[in-house]
Parts: C-alpha cells; structure tokens; sequence
C-alpha cells in the first residue's frame, strides 16, 4: 500500500514551563491576557504534521512520499528522512522562505501554548498530485493532514479529480478554516481524523452533526488522550480502543501523528480497525516517552511486548506475521 503523506514539514522549538498555565489564567480578564511564562528548558527538533506521519510510516516499514513546501534549510531533515525510507522527491523547496517553524510551550500538566509560522509552507498550494502520481506510479491513500489551507483544499479536489482515496486530517487548520471549506474536505473521504476537542469543534465548523458527518466519511477516527480512541463508522456501534499507559510524559508534541503513522501502517498490512488502534496506541506513547516528535525509534519486540502488556498475549499475536519495523 502506497501512501502519500500531505501536509506540514517545520522545525519544531519545545519549551517547557515547570508551573500550570491554569494557575496564571485570571477569569474575567481572559479578554485582555499579557503574559510570560519562563521557560526551563529549549529543544529545537525536526518536526510538522507531514513529516512526523510520514517518519512513523517509514519506522514501521513502509515508504511514505512526504508532499509539502520547505526552505533551502531542509536538507538535513530530508537527509533523515530518507533514512527511513521516506521519499522526499516531490517536497517543494521555496528559494526565498524559510522552513516552518512551530514555537511550543508545554506546562506541567501537558497542556500547550503554540504558535506556528507559515514560512514557506505557503507554497504547498502549487504543488500538483497529477506529477507525483506518474512518478510514484500510483497512490493507494492520500492523506491531507494540517497545511497551507489553499493547499489542504487542491490536494482534496484532486484526489476526487484522480479517484485517490483520501484521508482528512484537519487538525489544528479546522481554526483557519470556512464552513464550506470543512466540508470540502471531509465529504467522500476514506477516513477522517480528529481528536477529542477537534471533533466538537469540526461539527460546530462545518455545521454537521456527528451522523451527517459519519454520512460523509467512511470511518471516523478520534484520539482521545489517555482514555484511548474512538472508531466510528455510519450505523454500527462505537469501538473504543483504551490507550497504552505511558511509562513517563515527556514530551506530547507529534503524539497524535505517531498514532496516524501506526494506525495507516497496520490497515496497509490488513490488520483489522481493533488492531490497528491497538499498534497506534503503541507508536503515540512510545513518541511521548521521547523528546521531539522524530526522534523516537520503533523496535519490534519492543512493540510486541507493549501491545502485550497493554492488550494482552492475543493482540500481539494478531499484529506479529504482519509487524514489520525498519532497522
């Protein structure tokens, strides 16, 4: 199964505040908030939507084409990448913006104040499927995770244009986005991507109700922090996927997008929707045990033995013959 992974490629700066952003929050002035939180500690890390699926993807032995815009400041990340079996020929390279950057800072209740520049990100919107699809020699899923919106908005009408099964991912743009735009990309998608607070928010964006939207996408996957995650699909009951319990938080940026990685790599080896969730939940705590979100490493019996302790011995049975983790 070839996946294209659509989306952001940036650099990440992770601060962390050791108070609680609660504690600094007055009620009744949140109209006028002024604030500084000092931070402890500065990580600068590899990092953007795209890059992080598209990483996991290839931890987990597939070979992702990364498709987004970046600066002439990409080439080590690239180099990284490739590494891991990532194909980065279709990236474009703007001559004149930087690469992305996301400025986070965490608390110590994991919660996070971010904010990302665009850079050259912009460009993303130039970027044509038709290309890649002749190069590559066919795409089985494309998935339209966080980006320029413009270019959120072609990758879609593209896919529809080229019959490419999509995957909507909106994420963080949901903020950025119109009603009719939410709707553009969620309707006829293979599958759509949400966590707990974005599936609110993108029935209050789009105007949907949760059985309009499940009418309109053929699986709904929501993360739902430490209570696990959520599979919905049109006239069948919720399944609810517990989450792996972490060892130690210590960092939640790219968790989500280690789950997407775990989540697409399982389906593209025909592991079942339960089992799927399981290895996601796997590949999203073990990016928490990490610092950054593509600096974590995958081991397979690491793997099984988390799946194992978390599920017990049958579902890391179900996901052995198929788990393939690159070294």
């Amino acid at each position: 199964m070839r996946i294209a992974v659509t989306g952001s490629i940036a650099t990440d700066h992770l601060l962390v505040f050791p108070g609680r952003f609660a504690d600094q929050l007055m009620a009744g002035r949140l109209e006028r908030v002024s604030l500084s939180f000092l931070a402890d500690s500065l990580d600068i890390r590899r990092g953007g939507a795209a890059a992080n699926i598209a990483y996991g993807l290839g931890l987990l032995g597939l070979a992702p084409v990364l498709l987004g815009a970046v600066g002439s400041d990409f080439e080590p990340h690239r180099v990284l990448l490739k590494q891991q079996g990532v194909d980065t020929e279709s990236v474009r390279v703007s001559p004149g913006l930087h690469t992305a950057r996301f400025v986070c800072t965490t608390d110590a209740d994991q919660n996070q104040i971010a904010t990302f520049y665009t850079g050259a990100m912009a460009e993303a919107r130039h970027i044509r499927l038709a290309p890649v699809l002749a190069r590559t020699r066919g795409l089985d899923l494309v998935l339209v995770s966080p980006n320029d919106p413009e270019a959120m908005l072609r990758h879609t009408r593209e896919c529809h244009e080229l019959g490419l099964p999509v995957a909507a991912d909106p994420s963080q743009q949901l903020a950025r986005l119109e009603r009719d735009e939410v709707r553009a990309l969620i309707d006829r998608s293979r599958m759509l991507f949400t966590n707990e607070y974005e599936s609110v928010l993108l029935q209050e964006r789009s105007g949907w109700t949760q059985e309009q939207v499940l009418g309109r996408t053929g699986l709904w996957i929501t993360t739902l922090g430490e209570a696990g995650s959520r599979i919905r699909q049109a006239g069948r009951t919720p399944l609810e996927v517990p989450a792996v319990p972490a060892r130690r938080a210590v960092d939640p940026t790219g968790v989500g997008d280690s789950y997407r990685a775990g989540f697409l790599a399982a389906l593209a080896r025909g592991a079942q929707l339960r089992d799927a969730a399981r290895l996601a939940s796997v590949t999203a705590v073990l990016a928490l045990e990490s610092v950054g979100s593509q600096e974590h490493t995958l081991v397979r019996a690491e793997l099984l033995a988390r799946l194992e302790e978390a599920y017990g011995p049958a579902a890391a049975e179900a996901l052995s013959c198929s788990l393939v983790v690159r070294s």
